[in-house]
């Protein structure tokens, strides 16, 4: 970047709705200047060299282009050809404006169908920074639009040609009318592909970017200042001898003698590359290359024969790896490694000291490399190095090829006349390769010995930051580099630039000379002696390089063809010219109701992509296209497709070009695939992303709940009101009417059995009071229904207003005034005992002065005994020589003396058990202390007579007011479920379901919702996915899923149940009423509360808590009325499932049956079904490897089997262990429906392996050795050491799938097909239980949360860094590797391996490491875990990744929380409650 010092002016403009400052830190030189004056004026391409500092004139005109009134609401668009340049400039613009910067390249979390995330991003931001044919895609699927952008910029623009997608992008361009199309501006070094005809290229360029190529005309001198060209050098090397001195054998030749078509590697591609590098490079790099490669392939095959052998290999285990428990290393045949497969091996292990050091990482060349064994290109290259070495040397040599370039940096720095000299590293593009780092740091494939698959972003980056840094600081001082590094990325002027293999066009040419910019700079081109094609293409290029630059210098605003679609010119590098007649030919299909494009470029990634998302196993390859024919293309499309088997296969029209041809019928096909809705109407083959569409498979748009926040703030149904109509309910004991609950609300009739009582309520009069005295009555029974709350339930005074009152009634259940008067004319009760006898024993209510608050009940008076008595010994009182001198000192207070009359009797008396807490069982979950209450013997005192009130509340009533919590909260329960049913229109859900599905676990209740929002995610699961399948019938299980998780998503539940406003229906309030909650809230209007009823009072608690209780209505409606019931509340409640019709009047089948074939026989009677349909279960047990006439494999089925046998364990679970937890629940379900219990199931209860259509040879293989295996498996080894094993997926797919065909096959019918899974999983079901040992990886985060260690984590890694794919997992513990890395057959295995050795090691008091040393958590100054945290966002927890200490300890606090059981008990009031001091001074 060139530019002048800085002088800072501030602008402020209003974009896209927010003010935006742009603080204006850089100005141009004068030519940047010229530059950017015209290009405010015309769109326009800027011809300028390398280093001229063309990306600073893109800012001030992004600066420029945000004032304008037309870019309000508008996006600036970088396009650039590159990933790296992405993360460049986006950086770049980010650091010179304050304006809104997203980037967007393939390897960031965005995937195409997330339609929602995309136009967010859009609207959200100010410039968006992406490579072209994400752009192209996002115009072609309509997430965004062209008019909706104000400025596009094109970098490295000279690619706007032919079928790239910068000119793909301009095609749309050109669709927009002109008043609305943005501004353009190109930026490039070289213009012209084509020197032979220059203003031709020029004209062509033109024409595809709507804009004029210009350079600078008036400040030339100052660009030229800034712009040095360097001192260009040839350099002739001799052609590679035949023979070298070498090693004989060579590696080549001695691999050569071992291959054939048993070892699965491609050896016609390697033999290619191979002479490639020989020819390039010499001999030995050649080898080195091949080592690298054959390694890598042999590696990845040893690593697959053992995994399917289901024990971990010895070759790759790490001496940390455990035994398992696997049967089959010791009973079952494992497969045979290969002859060739074992030489192959065996040789490479021989030439290992030559080509690998593995004690080095990353792996390095281990001996040195004599000039011999090198060609004497490579000689000439290290003669040039010699040549311009100096401390500060930075250089670039360009080849062509990825493993030249990989093979030329690993030797060139082991060159014995280079060492200590060069310190090199390969830069080469993407490729098929993998980007991202590693775990630790490392970055992915940077162990590869030869990158020849393409370099990841993160380790460009790495080389680049690498290159930047000095050669003294241990830095790169020399970069091979294929074309990736011509173009935009930032790096440091060089001194010397090599083109080690020939040019072919002029943009090649300029762009890698431009690297060497400084004045002292140097290009050098190697020409091999004897080519003189290469040579003088290379003095044409320089020759005629001032002519064109004069060419679009001097031209002064040239006419512009205006048609976009007429063909280019002719190029050099084209392999395949695009045809006139094909061009003229080619169609645009516009969806109308979405305004997505289909185009002849988009049309063959389109059908990739549909093919990509069709799952596969291990055993079988990608799903792929296949296009045959020359000029007319044959396409056949997967069979994985559940396509009828004529729209499998498309005939395109005829062309003049191969690759018009391939297009053409691509084209046919996605238009007939759209028709057939396997793609979508924006051309998608699936609607959204992890559950983030913003529309579920219906097409229904969600609501916007981005804003809703975390704890919601929301006014709840409640009854408790009073108004100008009140209502009398009689509440009744064990059949007598004992007092009225009085409110402004008509509550619903109520039973409730608790403490071994029955008590009812209901509802008879509407009162009526005297007009004049309404007022002074209700301030009555308030103040009565106060003291009797004091008294006997909070043991405190209250406040404020009350919305119910509790009287006592007269023999015509009448309000008793005379008695609520008694209690207002003396509240704490009278010291008058006359007329007090022994029936009164045992039922009247008195209070002690000295402790007031705590309600006594008289059990005898003691005319034996006074104050002065002499307590007997054994006594409490007998530590003090009277009773008196124990009253004082117990009741003595620093503000009061006791009150101890000794002129009176004493009085024993027991406490009157107070129950503040709501806490009840409905009858479907009542225990023994419901029913015959609590068998405690009430502790017993004495106490002086005198000293004590009797209280004017009788026994009745006083027992009506110990079981009115108990009353309210049941009152409100119900009262909530009704009017949930009513004002939602709900089905008739039992009430206590509806209740226990709406209360959440806030309430600390005994029971919430929970465990019913467990079994209804099994309810939602399966009848989405079987609306899903029935509406989509020709999509696959790929697409299904994705359309069913966004359907079923907590973000599409969470936006539905507030359109219906389900949160005015939820139970939060915690069960302890020390402080009364039926009060009117303070601040409230107390007058306006009386005259008008007020049904709903504000409460607060977590979002996530409707997604759940969404669920657990499902659940209790399921409970209720079973899948038809279900089906009416989900609709009503706006999920998926395609409406309230019970699935047998929805879906019909066939009415004549079909025969089924007898190789099945025996499986239908093993099933105790019998199949209407043969083709449903042929389908259920044909593996995709295997073709049949109707052309679809059990996947789809399989898909919807996995759904009903969840839902069938779930049931069988909910109803059988009635006290579990939902976390114990789950773990259950999840022992029972996975991979290796089913498979179990699949080969000893109904035989499937013998079954199953399978057309694979290692499949075949690998079930065979697993059935011996899974035939010794008991139902306890399947639940319990299940995840030790991991059989092919084929066999618990197939058993799932049959399950699917079942329900299908019987007309939807659920209860028949649970009744057909109960049998065949009837083993299983009877050992399952809720108290089994987690597995080992829950085992040891439960085991760490408990002992509050915060710092583990996972580390996946790789065993081989050439398989590109993690395989190995350890253990970290406070930055200490405890265990691994453990490599097994596949991942899941590794990591529960890992644990179950970590857990152990670590809680080995003799292990030097284990917890007790390693951790000192507890000794920080963090809080400590809470048991019952609030819960976090939806957001955050999706990203919750076991890998880093944050995730690992966030899973383990949930899995605790899981099995944490709440006390279902509310405790007793303690015996010496605190006394209230207010009250006793007001007495």
């Amino acid at each position: 970047m060139t530019v002048t010092k800085s002088i800072a002016t501030t602008t402020t403009t209003t974009t896209q709705g927010h003010t935006v400052t742009v603080n204006e830190t850089i100005l141009p030189r004068k030519y940047q200047e010229e530059i950017f004056r015209r290009a405010q004026e015309h769109n326009i391409i800027a011809a300028l060299d390398t280093g001229s500092g063309k990306t600073l004139i893109s800012i001030l005109l992004i600066k420029w282009i945000v004032l304008q009134p037309k870019a309000i609401s508008k996006v600036v668009v970088f396009l650039v050809p590159k990933v790296a340049l992405v993360e460049q400039q986006a950086e770049f613009i980010s650091a010179q404006t304050p304006l809104r910067v997203r980037k967007f390249h393939g390897s960031l979390d965005l995937e195409l169908s997330d339609r929602a995330n995309w136009k967010r991003s859009f609207e959200n931001a100010d410039v968006v920074v992406m490579t072209a044919q994400i752009f192209l895609n996002i115009l072609t699927h309509s997430h965004w639009s062209v008019d909706r952008v104000s400025l596009i910029i094109f970098d490295e623009c000279h690619h706007t040609r032919k079928n790239h997608a910068y000119n793909g992008i301009m095609r749309e361009y050109f669709q927009v009318h002109p008043a609305e199309r943005p501004k353009v501006f190109g930026m490039t070094a070289s213009p012209v592909w084509n020197p032979k005809d220059a203003e031709g290229s020029l004209l062509t360029l033109e024409k595809n970017l709507d804009a004029t190529v210009i350079a600078v005309r008036e400040h030339t001198s100052e660009l030229l200042e800034n712009s040095p060209r360097p001192v260009e050098v040839i350099k002739e090397y001799h052609p590679p001898p035949d023979n070298y001195l070498y090693l004989i054998p060579n590696l080549w030749d001695t691999l050569s003698l071992f291959q054939s078509e048993d070892v699965d590697i491609p050896w016609d591609k390697l033999q290619m590359k191979y002479h490639v590098t020989r020819n390039s490079l010499g001999p030995y790099s050649a080898d080195l290359f091949i080592y690298h490669e054959v390694r890598a392939r042999v590696n990845q095959l040893l690593l697959e024969l053992d995994a399917s052998n289901d024990r971990i290999g010895d070759r790759f285990v790490d001496d940390d790896a455990m035994e398992t428990d696997d049967p089959a290393t010791h009973h079952s045949t494992p497969a045979v490694v290969p002859t060739d497969l074992g030489q192959i091996d065996s040789i490479l292990s021989d030439f290992k000291s030559f080509f690998e050091d593995s004690n080095i990482f990353p792996p390095v060349v281990p001996i040195p490399v004599p000039l011999a064994w090198c060609t004497p290109k490579v000689k000439a290259l290290t003669e040039i190095l010699l040549a311009y070495h100096t401390p500060t040397f930075h250089g670039i040599v360009f080849v062509e090829q990825r493993q030249v370039a990989a093979c030329l940096a690993k030797i060139l720095s082991n060159v014995p006349e280079l060492r200590g000299r060069i310190r090199c590293a390969e830069l080469v593009g993407h490729g098929g390769g993998h980007s991202g780092r590693g775990k630790g740091g490392v970055n992915a494939g940077a162990g590869s010995g030869v990158n020849a698959k393409g370099m990841g972003l993160a380790k460009q980056q790495d080389t680049v930051r690498s290159f930047k840094k000095s050669f003294v600081e241990g830095g790169l001082n020399l970069l091979v580099a294929t074309s990736v590094a011509e173009e935009g990325l930032d790096f440091p002027a060089c001194d010397l630039v090599i083109r080690f293999d020939p040019l072919h066009h002029m943009v090649g040419y300029v762009q890698s000379r431009g690297r060497a910019r400084t004045k002292s700079s140097t290009f050098v081109i190697m020409v091999q002696a004897g080519h003189t094609a290469h040579l003088d293409r290379y003095k044409v290029f320089q020759e005629i390089e001032p002519e064109l630059k004069r060419v679009y210098q001097t031209r002064e605003n040239p006419t512009r063809p205006a048609s976009p679609e007429s063909p280019s010119d002719s190029e050099e590098g084209e392999l395949e010219e695009d045809d006139p007649a094909d061009l003229a030919a080619r169609e645009r299909y516009i969806v109308p109701s979405t305004g997505a494009v289909l185009t002849y470029g988009s049309a063959i990634g389109l059908i990739n992509y549909l093919c990509s998302l069709i799952p596969h196993d291990v055993y079988t390859p990608p799903a792929t296209p296949k296009y045959s024919g020359d000029y007319a293309a044959i396409l056949e499309l997967p069979s994985g497709l559940p396509l009828p088997v004529d729209r499998l296969i498309y005939r395109g029209p005829a062309r003049n070009s191969k690759r018009e041809a391939k297009r053409a019928v691509a084209f046919m096909a996605v238009k007939a695939l759209h028709k057939l809705d396997v793609f979508d109407d924006y051309l998608l083959p699936s609607t959204g992303s992890k559950g983030k569409s913003d529309y579920d498979a219906d097409g229904r748009k969600l609501l916007d709940v981005s804003k809703i926040p975390d704890i919601m703030d929301v006014l709840v149904q409640d009854p408790w009101t009073l108004g100008p109509r009140l209502r009398m309910h009689v509440i009744s004991i064990d059949g007598v009417d004992a007092a009225g609950l009085v409110t402004g609300t008509e509550l619903p009739a109520l039973d409730l059995t608790s403490d071994g009582h029955t008590i009812t309520m209901r509802c008879t009069d509407e009162l009526m009071f005297d007009p004049e005295e309404e007022w002074e009555t209700l301030r009555t029974l308030e103040e009565y229904t106060k003291m009797g709350i004091w008294f006997c339930i909070s043991g405190r005074p209250i406040t404020l207003p009350l919305t119910c009152f509790l009287v006592p009634l007269t023999e015509h259940n009448c309000i008793d005034f005379e008695a609520v008067q008694r209690v207002v004319d003396e509240p704490y009760g009278t010291f008058d005992w006359s007329g007090v006898t022994e029936k009164d024993y045992d039922t009247m209510l008195v209070m002690n002065s000295n402790q007031y608050g705590r309600a006594l009940i008289l059990h005898k008076i003691r005319h034996d005994l006074t104050a002065l008595s002499i307590p007997p010994p054994g006594t409490r009182e007998a530590s003090c020589a009277t009773y008196q001198e124990y009253f004082v000192q117990r009741w003595t207070r620093k503000n009061r003396p006791a009150f101890v009359p000794t002129d009176c009797p004493l009085i024993e008396v027991f406490s009157l058990p107070r129950h503040p807490s709501g806490l009840y069982r409905p009858a479907a979950k009542l225990q023994g202390v419901d029913k015959n209450g609590r068998h405690t013997v009430p502790t017993r005192s004495i106490v002086p007579q005198g000293a004590c009130r009797r209280v004017h509340f009788s026994e009745l009533v006083y027992r009506a007011f110990l079981f009115l919590p108990r009353i309210c909260r049941r009152a409100t329960d119900i009262y909530r479920a009704r009017e949930e049913r009513v004002q939602l229109g709900l089905p008739p859900i039992a009430d206590d379901l509806l209740i226990e599905g709406s209360t959440l676990p806030t309430t600390n209740a005994m029971w919430n919702n929970q465990r019913l929002e467990t079994l209804g995610d099994s309810v939602l699961k399966l009848t989405s996915t079987v609306y899903i399948m029935n509406k989509f019938p020709h999509r696959h299980e790929g697409q299904l899923s994705q359309l069913r998780q966004s359907s079923i998503s907590n973000r599409t539940l969470l936006a539905r149940a507030k359109e219906i406003g389900l949160e005015r229906f939820l139970t939060s309030e915690a069960q302890s009423l020390h402080a009364w909650r039926y009060t009117i809230p303070e601040g409230s209007d107390v007058v306006d509360r009386l005259t008008r009823a007020n049904h709903t009072v504000q409460r607060e608690y977590p979002r996530r808590s409707l997604q759940d209780c969404m669920e657990a209505t499902l659940g209790a409606a399921f409970l209720t009325g079973g899948i038809d019931m279900a089906l009416r509340a989900g609709d009503t409640l706006g999920m998926t499932m395609g409406g309230a019709l019970p699935w047998s009047l929805r879906y019909s089948r066939p009415p004549e049956p079909s025969t089924v074939p007898p190789m099945f026989a025996s499986l239908q009677a093993s099933m105790g079904y019998e199949f209407h349909r043969c083709e449903l279960l042929i389908e259920a047990v044909t593996h995709p490897s295997f073709s049949t006439s109707a052309g679809s494999s059990y996947q789809r089925l399989e898909f919807l089997g996995d759904a009903v046998i969840d839902l069938v364990v779930m049931r069988h679970l909910f109803q059988k262990f009635s006290d579990a937890t939902s976390g114990q629940l789950s773990a259950a379900r999840s022992r029972a429906v996975c991979g290796p219990t089913l498979a179990s199931i699949a080969v000893n209860r109904l035989e499937l392996h013998k079954h199953l259509l399978v057309n694979n040879v290692e499949l075949s293989t690998a079930i065979t050795r697993h059935v011996p295996l899974l035939e010794s498996l008991s139902p306890e080894d399947a639940i319990i050491k299940g995840w030790k094993y991991d059989p092919p997926k084929a066999l618990s797919d197939v058993l799932e799938s049959l399950v699917g065909a079942v329900l299908v096959d019987s007309a939807y019918d659920f209860e028949r097909t649970a009744a057909v899974v109960e049998v065949v999983m009837g083993d299983v079901l009877d050992v399952l239980s809720t108290n089994l040992p987690r597995d080992p990886v829950s085992e040891l985060m439960v085991w760490a949360a408990v002992g509050g260690c915060k710092r583990i984590a996972f580390q996946q890694t790789q065993s081989n860094v050439e398989l590109r794919r993690n395989d190995s997992v350890s253990v970290i513990v406070h930055d200490i590797a405890i265990v691994g890395p453990i490599t097994a057959g596949n991942l899941s295995l590794s990591k529960g391996l890992a644990a179950e050795r970590a857990r152990a090691l670590l809680g080995d008091p003799d292990f030097e490491m284990n917890l007790a040393r390693l951790c000192d958590c507890g000794k920080t100054t963090e809080e400590p875990m809470d048991i019952c945290p609030e819960p976090s966002g939806d957001e955050i927890a999706s990203k919750t990744t076991d890998e880093t200490e944050e995730g690992f300890a966030t899973i383990a606090k949930q899995k605790l929380e899981e099995e944490y059981t709440p006390v279902t008990e509310a405790p007793e009031e303690p015996e010496d409650d605190l006394d209230d001091e207010a009250a006793l001074t007001r007495i």
